[in-house]
């Protein structure tokens, strides 16, 4: 690895870190030298991570969190500051559905239910939104920083179905290109904020959807893969290169983006 794409001894927040994609960043950048906290709900698979990055040499920490909460984000980053005194990459990863929040093939959209949706946009809009307004003030008070959303491919494409997390990651990419002109506007130029938007990648939250008990593909999965140019669901590794690059100075002049990450889905038609 040049010095040009390091991240050793970076703090790097990682929110949603006990998730399958999550799992995966902590792993990677532990194994890059950045010392890592993660943040989740689940404190077993949490520690369980910790003690796997500390036997190969690595330093992390896992603070439990709700990302919806602003004053428990608070109690996190007092945490990080007095074990770390600095904030270097924010990831902010964690974010879900739930069924309320979608449409069943054999309903319509009278059928939403709305208590469901407000619940995900506050998971995955505020769930984003407050860790950035907490651990941002640790990056201008350093004068550098570089924040990851998570988006996700429904935000670029409606995907039918998909009523409330689509939205709420479509609000994620506009907050993204907003913050960047308040970030290096008000701030300096040495922080900046940019998004990924994976297309589909098998995880515990959509693995019903997409797979049969069996391990067979649904239909809706069979449909997706029919309109992805590679054929086939991304695996979780095939995200870190592209965080590697927006979490190190090589994409220091890079802030307000949207990288797609999908197998060619965005780019197919017929």
């Amino acid at each position: 690895m040049t010095e040009l794409f390091s991240v050793e001894h970076k703090v790097i927040v990682i929110t949603g870190a006990t998730g399958v994609l999550g799992r995966s960043m902590v792993r990677h950048f532990a194994r890059e030298g950045a010392k890592i906290v993660l943040l989740g709900r689940d404190r077993k698979v949490g520690d369980e991570q910790v003690g796997e990055v500390e036997r190969e040499g690595g330093s992390a920490i896992f603070l439990a969190t709700d990302v919806t909460d602003k004053a428990v984000v608070e109690r996190n980053h007092a945490d990080i500051m007095r074990t770390y005194g600095r904030i270097d990459v924010l990831i902010n990863g964690a974010g879900g559905n739930m069924p309320g929040a979608t449409i069943a093939p054999d309903q319509t959209l009278f059928d939403l239910d709305v208590v469901a949706m407000r619940r995900v946009v506050d998971l995955n809009l505020f769930g984003t939104v407050i860790p950035t307004l907490v651990f941002a003030r640790a990056m201008v008070e350093q004068g550098s920083g570089s924040i990851i959303n998570i988006s996700s491919e429904s935000a670029l494409r409606p995907l039918t179905r998909v009523a409330g997390y689509g939205v709420a990651k479509a609000a994620v990419v506009n907050f993204t290109k907003y913050m960047c002109t308040e970030l290096a506007r008000k701030f300096g130029p040495g922080l900046r904020i940019n998004a990924i938007a994976p297309g589909f990648f098998l995880t515990e939250q959509n693995r019903t959807l997409l797979t049969n008990p069996d391990g067979s593909l649904t239909p809706r999965a069979e449909s997706i893969l029919a309109h992805t140019p590679y054929g086939r669901f991304g695996e979780p590794e095939e995200l870190l290169g592209t965080l590697q690059w927006l979490a190190s100075d090589a994409s220091k002049f890079v802030s307000g983006t949207v990288t797609v990450i999908d197998g060619g889905f965005d780019a197919f038609s017929i």
